[in-house]
């Protein structure tokens, strides 16, 4: 099976560390975000990972160059924003004959690729779609889903919460048949919006709804959520876990009178004395200084957080230095002005 990984867009809502690093090539743990990706997909399944990218696209090659893969990774580069219907048909000639899988390039997800391929097999339908459950599906592509036949009778596109057809939401992974591209328009479109209510008034969409985790790390809040979700399930290659559900990377020093949990702090990080370091993650060679309180924070590498300093929910720029007693609550480090 070949994959398809859309990661087109330009990660906005993490900057500034998109600003250095198109979002797939993200930290979280010791491997990338797209490598956390595509872990779920089973290694024996895949022929060839397209990658559908726009920015970043140098990067990711010399990125994937470096890595003993089992199987071949292809950037497929959007000259110009494609949608998520554009950029999976921009992969068309670059895949087999067979089915395929598309995987949205910011989730992390507990999603078995294999039994949702052999539950779309049974099916006989042109496409399925993963669904999770959430209270609020207004801002996601909503399913009409019959668990009886498995089919998506109707599918909605980001509907006012009073008028969702149900509470299963889009989870961003689809199994498409050849014939599917068929019926795809030319140049920039929505598969949420083109494709998939055509599809589903036919009688030819089914639904794979599943349990576990299910993490859009797109946002700061949703990166961190991500990094914890990593944590839990031991998704790193290096470093340790350590008490209060964190993850330490290589030569982490900390000091005994400071306290870090539900937090992933990367090779080289020296933490002083008395702070309290929380549903944080900081990248390699971060020196915190005695008092600094840091909650919900992205803290780029190579950072100095002074003396005193109170961070939360700050996105802090890779080399920056925060001065002594600084506060701040929200946005980035250092500011745009």
């Amino acid at each position: 099976m070949d994959v398809i990984v859309l990661a087109g867009g330009f990660g906005t809502r993490l900057r500034p560390w998109t600003q250095h690093v198109p979002k797939p090539l993200i930290p979280i743990l010791d491997r990338t975000m797209i490598e956390h990706v595509v872990s779920i997909l089973p290694e024996e399944m895949v022929d060839k990972v397209l990658i559908a990218a726009g920015y970043g696209i140098e990067q990711m090659r010399n990125h994937f160059a470096t890595l003993d893969l089992p199987y071949e990774v292809v950037i497929v580069e959007e000259t110009e924003p494609l949608g998520t219907g554009g950029a999976i048909a921009n992969c068309r000639e670059h895949l087999g004959e067979g089915t395929c899988c598309v995987i949205n390039g910011d989730l992390l997800t507990s999603l078995r690729v294999d039994e949702m391929l052999s539950a779309h097999k049974a099916s006989g339908t042109l496409a399925s779609i993963s669904l999770w459950e959430v209270e609020d599906p207004s801002r996601f592509g909503v399913a009409d889903f019959d668990s009886e036949s498995t089919r998506i009778c109707r599918f909605q596109e980001k509907p006012p919460r009073e008028e969702a057809y149900s509470n299963l939401i889009n989870a961003g992974t689809y199994l498409l048949e050849p014939e599917v591209f068929d019926r795809m328009p030319e140049g920039a479109f929505s598969m949420e919006r083109v494709v998939f209510p055509e599809l589903a008034e036919l009688g030819e969409l089914s639904g794979f709804p599943f349990e576990g985790h299910f993490v859009d790390a797109g946002t700061p809040p949703s990166y961190i959520e991500a990094v914890q979700t990593s944590i839990r399930n031991k998704a790193w290659i290096g470093g340790a876990s350590t008490g209060d559900h964190n993850w330490f990377g290589t030569d982490v020093t900390v000091a005994s009178t400071s306290h870090v949990s539900g937090s992933a702090v990367d090779s080289s990080c020296q933490i002083g004395d008395s702070c309290t370091i929380v549903s944080s993650a900081l990248l390699n060679s971060v020196s915190v200084e005695t008092g600094v309180s840091i909650s919900g924070c992205m803290i780029g590498r190579n950072v100095q957080i002074g003396e005193g300093s109170n961070l939360q929910n700050v996105v802090v720029d890779h080399r920056s230095i925060v001065p002594a007693g600084h506060v701040q609550n929200g946005g980035v480090f250092p500011t745009a002005d």
